[in-house]
Parts: C-alpha cells; structure tokens; sequence
C-alpha cells in the first residue's frame, strides 16, 4: 500500500506560543471542569449522605483509578506513537495504532472489572474498609467494576481526539461528562434521595454522553482516526504499553497514595483522620487534574515535533509549559493559604477535628505544588521523546518510593505532620534529579551535537 502523504499542519505553521495556547487552553478548561464536578460532587455527597459516606468513597476511589489508569497507559503510548507517526507523515501506520489500542482498552478493563467483581469483599477491606464504611464502599465500588469500561473507553478515544488535532472536541466531551455528572448527581441525590450507587451510576452514565459528542469526529472526511482491521503488532503493542508506562505508574501511584494514607491515617486518628484526608484529598484531584491538563496540553505537541524531527520547537514549547506550571503551583501555594478554613467548610458542616485535621493538612501538603507541575511536566516531555526510564523514574520516585519511604518514618516522628509533609518532599527531592538528568542528557549532548555540526562545516 502506498503510503498517504499529509501536507504541514498548524503544529509546523502556527507560532509555537499559538500552538502551545490552542492545546493549554481546551485542556485545562476541560480539566478543571472535570475538577469542579468531583469537588461538587464531594460537597453533594458530604453535605447529604455525611463524612461516613464520603469517606467510602473515597476508600473506593483507587479502584476508579485504576480504570482510569489503565485507560492513560493505553491512551497515551497508542497516542504518542500515533503523534510521532503523523509528525513523520506515516498515515496508515497511525490508524493501525490507533484500532490497536482502542480494541486493547476494551478488553483488559472489560477482563479487569469481571475479576474484581468477583473478589470484591476481600477488596473492599484491603482498601481499608471497616465495618461502619463497609456498605458505602461497596454500592459505589459494585457499580464501578461492573461498568467502568465505559469511563476508559471514552478516555482513551478523547486522548486520540485531541492527538488528532481536535483538542476543542476533548474539551467538549469533557465539558459534557462534567456537567451532565453535578446534573445527575443532584437528581439522584436530592430529588431522588437515593445513595452512593446512583452517584456511580450517574459517573458511568456521563462517560457515555461524553462519549456520544466525541462521536462525530471519527466520521469526519479530514480526520485521521479510523477503525480498521488490523493484525496485532508486537512492535507497536510493546512501543505503546513501553511509552504509556510511566502515565500508569502516575496513575497507579495516586492509588498508592490513597490507600497509604488512609491505612496510616486510620491508625493515627480513625475514621476521623479518614474523613479529613478525603477533603484534602478532593482538593489534590483537581491540582492533578489541572497539572493533568497542562501535561495533556504539551503530549501532542511534543510528540509530533520529535517525530518530525522540529527540535527548536520542541524546545520552546517545554519552556513554556515549565514556567506555566511553576506560576500555578506559586499560585495555588498562596490560595490555600489564605482560604483553607471557607475551602474546608464547603464540603459539610463537619465537627471541630474533622475540620481542624483538614486544614492542618491542606496547609502543609500544598508546598508539593510548588514542584508537581514541573515534575508532570517533564514525566510528559521524557515521555513523548521515549526517554522512558527516565519518565519512569520520575513517577515511581514521586509517587511510591519516596513518598512511601517519608509516610513510612515520618509520623513516628512528627505524628501526622509527617504524613503531610511525605508528597512536598518527594516532589521537591525528584525535581533535583530531573535537573541534574536534563542538564547532563539533554543539554549537554545538544551542545555537543551542535558544535560537531558547526565543526563539520
């Protein structure tokens, strides 16, 4: 078959700062949309079902994000090399990347959800459950298991969506799964009155209308995106699962994270404790979320330059997207700050300690942001120019290792403070090898590529 050939696209003729811009901004209105409907979606389920309530959950909450992580690992391996396929006008091999991946996100999280399903008891303890939390894990997790598929699915081809130069439909899909979930949410909860499985339900039920509107975009003449059958590629399957590897440990991680702090808090403090961490921790999903969304915003952008080979591009969109998060995390460093208390008491009408651990927290964890951002920002660029173990390290060193080995000591110490203090100083003690990592292997090796050169002529 004679290979299609693609004119230069907007990536290779917009300014950089344009092109950075028309990706950022549908990514993070997207994101943050998302990040308003968990927060309100906390705020229902708090101020109507209670802290007992909210805390289940939250003790649910990392199997969703395995869903969800499975979803990414699949969705930006396929969409990287897809992107670096299309930089290099290869337009046949990026469909077949492209039926590939969907047609292997189907099936391991269909797998996934039957297996759990079946040993969801057990699951529901080793979360972290206990007796008085136990009914309200297990109606939301029922749900999730059974119908989570839907969430991936339409996770992945939004991905691909954006990858294929349509980041304003993303934004619309995830406008609609956000919007269409506080609208759900509020029906089932107030109206209705009914509980925590409606409230999951109408999570699955807001993927598929997401889903509907990213629809359209795979019957367009001009796009790219296309199901067709293929024979499954060794190369390509190990490429995306190689590429997408370090944006599952990140999802992973943020399960390692829930499930650590809550066993460690439940020991420190109860169901109390518990209760405080999932504000704090409804409060760090929107952050991820909206560092998330900058990540999101680069992925494409990054990948495409590598793959067409545009370096000077590539390197003015990493400073962009390097400033931009560092400005947020000062940002958001200040806000939390000054309105922890009003912030707190949106979720509920809580006791006295709830809030008091609430706030405490939240006032010592947000120094994390400071470095978070940049670390997504470079676990994306390492990513996108498969510089993986490098992508790798970063995720597994934030996220588990270090934030594992700080959670682990420092409340013997410090008491709960230690626990706050565990995600600031793995992300500030990671940036520090990021730096010393770039310098050596990135700007090092490109002034001695461009001196070789210079010497040449």
């Amino acid at each position: 078959m004679k290979e299609q050939v693609v004119l230069n696209t907007p990536l290779e003729s917009l300014p950089v700062g344009k092109a950075f811009l028309k990706y950022l901004v549908p990514s993070i209105l997207g994101m943050l949309l998302i990040a308003i409907n968990i927060v309100v979606d906390g705020v229902m389920v708090g101020n109507k079902l209670g802290s007992v309530a909210l805390a289940g959950i939250g003790i649910a909450g990392p199997v969703y994000t395995l869903f969800i992580a499975i979803s990414i690992w699949v969705s930006i391996g396929g969409a990287t090399i897809y992107s670096q396929a299309m930089g290099a006008k290869q337009i046949t091999k990026a469909k077949q990347i492209f039926s590939q991946s969907i047609t292997l996100i189907v099936l391991i999280t269909l797998a996934i959800g039957i297996i759990a399903f079946i040993f969801r008891e057990p699951l529901i303890y080793a979360l972290g459950a206990n007796d008085e939390t136990y009914p309200y894990v297990a109606a939301y997790l029922n749900i999730k298991l059974l119908f989570g598929f839907v969430y991936t699915l339409e996770n992945t081809l939004s991905v691909f969506v954006r990858n294929d130069g349509s980041p304003n439909r993303s934004m619309a899909a995830q406008i609609t799964f956000a919007l269409s979930n506080i609208i759900i949410n509020y029906l089932v909860l107030y109206v209705f009155e009914l509980g925590v499985a409606a409230v999951a339900f109408g999570t699955i039920v807001s993927a598929f209308l997401g889903f509907l509107v990213l629809l359209p975009h795979f019957f367009k003449k001009t796009g790219n995106l296309k199901l067709r059958k293929f024979k499954w590629n060794k190369k390509t399957l190990l490429a995306t699962c190689v590429i997408g590897l370090s944006s599952f440990i990140a999802e992973v991680g943020i399960s390692v994270f829930t499930i650590s702090h809550n066993v460690i808090l439940k020991g420190i403090g109860g169901t109390t404790s518990v209760s405080a961490f999932t504000i704090v921790n409804y409060l760090h999903s929107v952050v991820l979320l909206a560092f998330l969304g900058l990540g999101s915003a680069i992925q494409p952008l990054i990948s495409y330059y590598h793959g067409g080979k545009f370096e000077e591009r590539k390197r003015q969109t990493l400073k962009l997207a390097v400033w931009t998060a560092f400005g947020l995390g000062i940002f958001l460093l200040i806000v939390a700050q000054i309105f922890t208390s009003p912030i707190v008491r949106i979720f509920g009408n809580f006791s006295n300690e709830v809030t008091n651990v609430a706030v405490n927290g939240i006032k010592i964890f947000v120094f994390a942001y400071v470095f978070m951002g940049i670390n997504f920002i470079m676990m994306t660029y390492f990513q996108s120019i498969t510089h993986i173990k490098m992508a790798i390290w970063i995720t597994t060193a934030r996220e588990i290792i270090l934030m594992l080995l700080f959670i682990s000591i420092l409340p013997h110490y410090i008491g709960i403070n230690g626990v706050w203090t565990a995600v600031p100083l793995a992300e500030g003690i990671v940036l520090i090898t990021i730096y010393a990592y770039y310098k050596k292997y990135i700007v090092d090796q490109s002034s001695i590529l461009k001196n070789s050169i210079n010497k040449r002529r």
